[in-house]
């Protein structure tokens, strides 16, 4: 690569990001929190052209899954850590992030994606035993995890004990590396793009791949630090505004979530919707999948308390939620309709998180 390929912007927002960060300017006040939020914007969008890169070298469905482990990756790390630093006032944090991150995508997400395809092309199709492929692991998990504590009756509460939390940890990490291996081995061709959906992209060479792959995960993990150094003052605003805590968590998803978003709706803009999906439930799947068994094991080593069920009104707005993407993905082709009640859907529940 030319030097003057280093100049731009994906390369040079992470690395002041990384400086900015590590001069421990942060938290000095308002105009560096809004440094750090342009610095922290500009490291999201580089995220999603390394991601890119590498997910056009590599090809499908490897792409996605590296995008998606890696928003994982962050994500685990930035709740252990805000739950490690919180003790127990950080009990319901793993719970409502994780829990936001599922409706952002299953939402938020799928529902810009199929809004911006049906308004561009009309409908576009996709193979839908991928889609029901990736709905029968999410569901499972979503509800052995977010649901079935309101049950149990080993402890009062939506709390698991221990050997509970040890059982859900490994059944979510079961049912996630049998999808793995459907996904990349015996059932592969499900979740590639058809070639008359494909574009022609260029693909990198393995220095330029190797470069967007270092690239892009220190563009992720720069994103956490900042997010978690911002956590502060998103928490000021949230009591200023006089919302609930757990808007906290909303709003951490969300910027975990940014990249590969961002990367979904290019895909369905680029008629890539297979690719859409492959981003959106793939990052709901391994979300939820991986990051209960990483929190489980936190909470019983630091012996944090861990809230994991769901009030009344989440699991009607989670079975909602659930039930109206498994309608909208189940013919195979998508229109505007679809994508437009998800997004009232999304709307719902951050209206409700507001206005409990």
């Amino acid at each position: 690569m030319k030097l003057k390929e280093f100049l731009h912007y994906t390369y040079v927002f992470p690395v002041l990001a990384v400086i900015y960060y590590f001069t421990g300017l942060m938290g000095t006040g308002t105009i560096s929190d809004i440094v750090a939020g342009i610095l922290l914007t500009g490291s999201v969008l580089s995220a999603v052209h390394h991601a890119e890169v590498v997910a056009h070298k590599v090809g499908e469905p490897y792409g996605t899954i590296i995008l998606a482990l890696c928003i994982t990756i962050i994500e685990v790390a930035l709740i252990v850590s805000l739950m490690v630093a919180g003790g127990d006032q950080a009990i319901t944090l793993a719970r409502d992030t994780v829990f936001a991150a599922v409706m952002i995508i299953l939402n938020g997400i799928i529902g810009i994606c199929i809004l911006v395809g049906g308004v561009k092309y009309f409908e576009q199709y996709f193979a839908r035993t991928s889609a029901t492929t990736y709905l029968v692991s999410i569901v499972s998990i979503l509800v052995i995890t977010l649901v079935l504590p309101n049950f149990t009756s080993s402890v009062n509460g939506p709390y698991y004990n221990n050997a509970q939390l040890v059982f859900v940890s490994i059944a979510c990490l079961v049912i996630y590396g049998v999808f793995l291996m459907v996904q990349t081995v015996r059932h592969r061709s499900y979740f590639v793009p058809a070639d008359g959906n494909a574009e022609e992209y260029f693909i990198p060479n393995r220095m330029q791949t190797i470069i967007s792959f270092v690239f892009l995960v220190i563009c992720l993990v720069i994103v956490v630090l900042l997010a978690k150094g911002l956590s502060k003052t998103i928490e000021d605003v949230v009591q200023g505004m006089g919302a609930p805590k757990s808007l906290v968590g909303v709003i951490i998803a969300g910027v975990v979530l940014l990249p590969e978003g961002l990367a979904a709706i290019r895909a369905a803009r680029n008629n890539q919707i297979q690719s859409s999906l492959n981003l959106a439930l793939g990052s709901a799947l391994a979300s939820i999948g991986l990051s209960i068994p990483a929190i489980s094991a936190v909470s019983i080593m630091y012996d944090i308390p861990l809230v994991l069920g769901l009030d009344k009104k989440d699991i009607i707005l989670l079975t909602l939620s659930v039930f109206i993407v498994m309608l909208s993905l189940s013919r195979g082709k998508t229109n505007v309709l679809y994508g437009t009640v998800l997004l009232v859907n999304l709307a719902a529940y951050i209206f409700t998180v507001i206005v409990p």
